[in-house]
């Protein structure tokens, strides 16, 4: 008799960011504009890659994946959140929210292993530079970018079908702008032991794993840093790895709080400041740290503004 009065979840109310009425319409403004920045910005750093003949190298091969990785990253959840602060529809289906889970996890995954591979890149090109072009070769680049998005395809595949065969008997409201894994556990009538106990294997395994490699990597590449006699090489080494360590700090350490602490200190406002951050700061500031504190970057940026202007005038003056 009990399970016939349960009333089974079809579809969730998303509450979004905890404001009042009136700050809605702002964040929708202000997410939309973060969202046009990630999106241009990161456009504009494959755009200049693939201009640039001089940055066809593994680090920024490595970096224009992790571009089009920040694009889908932020398109998973911001457009959804801004139209339903527009439209006042608050409701996902059970169905899309699932979608949602299975997008956000592959890419936020991506993002995690993509800085661990270039931290490795950094540690051959710095720790070891005669031997950079024979160990970093194409067909290795290609290999690891295949080898990280199946990785991260079967680990959003396995969270997706676990979450799917949980029962949703009781309250539909997810104090979240999307659907994320711990808010759904917490709504949850099932057991959710396994699937907390799968986060923190599997998910502490590619979170934890990636961060010790780069912490490594970069040990390692400091104490080379310190016997290197040039000054302006020391400068070159240092500016190259601190924009990579500046997307690192602000990446892990909003991802840990939100995803490896302690259940009891969990509470939705500071989930969601924390989901905000790496989720939406971090890809929107990764193209100004890479193009304003990159010296190759901001010339091939230069280059192909340089280009455009010609060909613009050019064809100002045929007409």
């Amino acid at each position: 008799m009990e399970k016939r009065n349960l009333t089974v979840v079809r579809e969730f109310v998303l509450l979004g960011l905890p404001s009042s009425a009136e700050q809605q319409h702002l964040l929708s403004v202000l997410f939309l504009c973060m969202y046009l920045a990630t999106t241009l910005g990161n456009m504009l750093i494959i755009v200049t890659i693939g201009f640039d003949s001089r940055l066809h190298s593994p680090m920024y091969f490595f970096l224009s994946n992790l571009a089009f990785v920040d694009i889908c990253f932020t398109s998973t959840t911001v457009p959804q959140m801004v139209v339903n602060i527009l439209t006042g529809t608050k409701t996902i289906s059970f169905a899309g929210c699932l979608s949602q889970l299975f997008f956000f996890v592959t890419f936020v995954n991506m993002d995690s292993l993509l800085l661990c591979v270039m931290a490795y890149d950094r540690y051959v090109a710095i720790c070891h530079p005669l031997h950079y072009t024979a160990t970093m070769n194409l067909c290795l680049c290609v290999q690891l970018m295949a080898g990280l998005w199946l990785v991260t395809y079967l680990h959003a595949l396995l969270h997706t079908v676990l979450t799917a065969r949980l029962s949703f008997c009781a309250s539909n409201i997810i104090h979240h702008f999307f659907c994320d894994l711990n808010p759904l556990l917490q709504l949850s009538c099932s057991d959710v032991s396994f699937n907390v106990m799968i986060i923190f294997a599997v998910g502490g395994l590619l979170a934890i794993t990636p961060l010790v490699c780069i912490l490594i990597s970069y040990g390692i590449i400091f104490s080379t840093v310190l016997k290197i006699t040039s000054t302006q090489g020391k400068q070159r080494a240092v500016s190259t790895c601190s924009c990579h360590l500046s997307v690192v700090v602000v990446f892990y350490g909003t991802a840990i709080a939100v995803y490896f602490s302690p259940s009891s200190s969990h509470t939705p406002e500071s989930d969601t400041v924390s989901t905000v951050m790496y989720s939406v700061v971090a890809p929107m500031l990764n193209p100004f740290i890479y193009t304003i504190r990159n010296r190759d970057m901001k010339k091939g940026l230069q280059k192909m503004l340089f280009k455009c202007t010609v060909f613009q005038r050019n064809n100002d003056l045929s007409d």
